[in-house]
């Protein structure tokens, strides 16, 4: 080969070489192209997910100095980029000398603090932010604390749920410990009542064998004073355990305030201005006017009391309707429509640890004398009993509002009419056969007096095998059973459902100072049912046992008015 064949040989082959060398610097090129792009998606990836993270999140040098922070923490704290970096990050907590030793203690190894811990931030329109901080220690290759990176998140929402938490579980440990009281008050008041029983009746009696000038009536009459303020008493801590014999009906609560209105005025007094304000398209309510009438005077006299020097009672009236959140913050509270009735008083108002015992039995604040401390306990135990709820609002000097809530009834209300004591008189007796049923043996034998005083033939029987036994042995007939309903072996319903069969002719007359689920259902009588809570008076038996021999049907007609349990006289 020529030399200059040889040349061009060579000149070839390196071309071709360096050809090759381009398309590999080529292809290594776009590689290093591709990998750039790849990184700056990436980056901008990274970017994205850092502003966008639903956490805050910063990083700090070791002098504690924000020197990155993303869109997300700015949004929360209203402030720009410019305005946080290279600024120590506790310039912005509340906490800020606290947060400023922890910091710079973690820069400097110290690991004694936890990593996660609350704080509070300021934001820039100098309102407060809860958040949950999470730090990270940054290290370089060598070991050596270049940083903390720190995640941030609003806790605002856990701490209101937090919160109302434990205003539920202390609402749910008041409920708790009311309803244990008021299931001891309630069996103290049923043993109360059947001491009464005896007391009252044999007072009566002996009142009654007396001469109208003789002096000694004057000491039994004082007797009677004691025992009808004792049967108040007991009839306060029958309401607040739920206790009571209701007779509910529908009505319009309006016309229940607009009707106490005088009443309210007097007990009040002038120094106090009364407003009322009603929902002219209120709702009816199912409930017990008489113990209504009881609640709204108690409410009256506790907010007079709250106002020595005068000042403002308002009684208002509107609809509610509480839904399933509402249900959930209130313990013992169903969804639904509701009455509310409110009464407000501008008085000295309470602290939180006076509410917090409010609606206990014999809790006052009132000086030695001045209560008994079951104005309200009564008034909670009727709202109850009624199947509604009462709330206590109040602050120290800002005065208190109580809120009623009553479920409303889709029926139409009854014309209200107040009702009347009905005037003692003489009551005919008769010649009738009544079965006596009383496990206590004074109040037995007082009631067997006061029966065949009035010209009965009574059959006194100890418990129900006893009344049993009776039936079958006697040939003519027994008219009446007078009956107490809790008693040992043998309640008082399952005796008359025993002898029903035997003596179907023979009505049932109940008495018990404790009335159970047997004749009561939800506080209220089944239909047909005779009832005489104890204490009673001597003419309240006699007119009772009267009406039932006579096949007396007077539905809204009841012995024991609203007047002999009031607190207040009218």
């Amino acid at each position: 080969m020529r030399d200059g064949d040889k040349e061009k040989a060579e000149l070839l082959e390196e071309l071709r070489h360096l050809r090759e060398r381009v398309r590999e610097l080529e292809a290594g090129y776009e590689e290093h192209l591709r990998a750039q792009n790849a990184l700056r998606e990436s980056e901008r990836k990274f970017q994205q997910f850092y502003d966008e993270s639903p956490v805050g999140y910063h990083e700090l040098d070791t002098k504690g100095r924000i020197t990155r922070i993303n869109r997300k923490e700015l949004q929360m704290l209203g402030y720009g980029a410019a305005e946080m970096l290279g600024k120590p990050i506790w310039n912005f907590f509340e906490e800020e000398e606290t947060t400023r030793k922890v910091i710079l203690a973690k820069l400097e190894g110290d690991a004694s603090f936890h990593d996660t811990f609350e704080r509070t931030y300021r934001r820039k329109d100098g309102s407060t932010l809860p958040v949950l901080v999470e730090d990270r220690i940054v290290r370089d290759e060598n070991g050596r604390i270049i940083g903390i990176r720190s995640t941030v998140e609003d806790i605002t929402e856990r701490r209101r749920t937090e919160e109302a938490l434990r205003k539920s579980e202390e609402q749910l440990r008041q409920w708790q410990r009311v309803e244990a009281i008021g299931r001891l008050a309630g069996g103290v008041a049923h043993d109360f009542n059947n001491l009464l029983m005896t007391i009252k009746g044999c007072s009566e009696i002996l009142l009654g064998a007396f001469d109208r000038r003789d002096p000694r009536r004057e000491e039994v009459e004082e007797i009677l004073k004691a025992a009808d303020r004792a049967t108040s008493l007991t009839r306060q801590l029958l309401a607040f355990g739920r206790r009571q014999v209701l007779q509910p009906q529908v009505l319009d609560l309006n016309a229940v305030v607009l009707n106490m209105d005088k009443m309210l005025r007097r007990l009040i007094g002038e120094d106090i201005q009364l407003v009322t304000i009603l929902d002219p398209d209120l709702w009816a309510v199912k409930v017990d006017p008489g113990m209504i009438e009881q609640v709204v005077m108690n409410l009256a006299v506790n907010s007079r009391d709250a106002m020595p020097n005068g000042g403002k009672l308002t009684i208002e009236t509107s609809n509610a309707v509480h839904d399933e959140e509402y249900a959930r913050r209130h313990v013992s509270v169903q969804a639904g429509h509701y009455v509310m009735l409110a009464i407000s008083d501008t008085g000295c108002g309470m602290d939180k640890e006076t509410q917090s015992h409010l609606f206990e039995p014999f809790f006052t604040t009132k000086e030695t004398g001045k209560g008994t401390g079951l104005g309200l306990s009564t008034v909670y135990g009727i709202v109850k009993q009624s199947g509604g709820n009462i709330w206590a609002y109040s602050e120290p000097g800002l005065g208190t509002t109580f809120k009623i809530y009553l479920p409303r009834v889709e029926k139409a209300a009854h014309t209200y009419k107040p009702r009347v004591k009905i005037k003692e008189g003489g009551v005919p007796g008769g010649t009738e056969t009544i079965l006596l049923v009383e496990d206590e043996e004074s109040v037995r034998s007082m009631v067997s007096k006061i029966l065949r005083n009035k010209g009965y033939t009574v059959l006194e029987a100890r418990q129900g095998n006893e009344a049993i036994e009776f039936c079958e042995r006697t040939d003519g007939p027994i008219h009446l059973m007078v009956t107490d309903v809790i008693m040992p072996h043998m309640s008082g319903r399952e005796l008359a459902a025993r002898l029903a069969s035997l003596r179907p002719e023979m009505r049932v007359l109940y008495m018990s100072g404790y009335p159970d689920n047997t004749i009561v259902q939800h506080g209220v009588l089944e239909p047909g049912t005779a009832f005489l809570q104890k204490p009673f008076t001597i003419h309240a038996l006699e007119l009772k046992v009267r009406e039932i021999l006579d096949g007396a049907r007077q539905g809204d007609r009841e012995i024991q008015t609203f007047e002999q349990i009031s607190l207040f006289p009218r």
